[in-house]
């Protein structure tokens, strides 16, 4: 029986791609927290505008943030893999 390999593939599996969307959320959502509570502490009287734009900005900033690191992290996951398959194939540099 032929032993087959995996096919050539960029993405990530689907465990990394989950936990990468797993912390852009959770990111986020701790940065409206950050948001909300920085504005509540400066602001007096009537503050719906301002506690919501903290909310979103917060949000967007860490959510934006830990995006950036997701990739990152996913690529060098990806570059870690290739040069593994590399030196198992016998083709890594001495």
């Amino acid at each position: 029986m032929e032993e087959t390999a995996r096919p050539l593939s960029a993405l990530p599996s689907v465990g990394v791609r989950v936990g990468a969307f797993v912390a852009i959320c959770l990111s986020g959502l701790a940065g409206a927290l950050i948001g909300y509570s920085l504005i509540s502490l400066q602001c007096e009287g009537d503050c719906g505008l301002p506690l919501g734009l903290g909310i979103v900005v917060g949000a967007i900033v860490a959510a934006g943030g830990m995006a950036i690191v997701a990739v990152l992290v996913m690529r060098a996951l990806g570059e870690w893999r290739e040069v593994e398959d590399r030196s198992d194939a016998g083709h890594a540099p001495r």
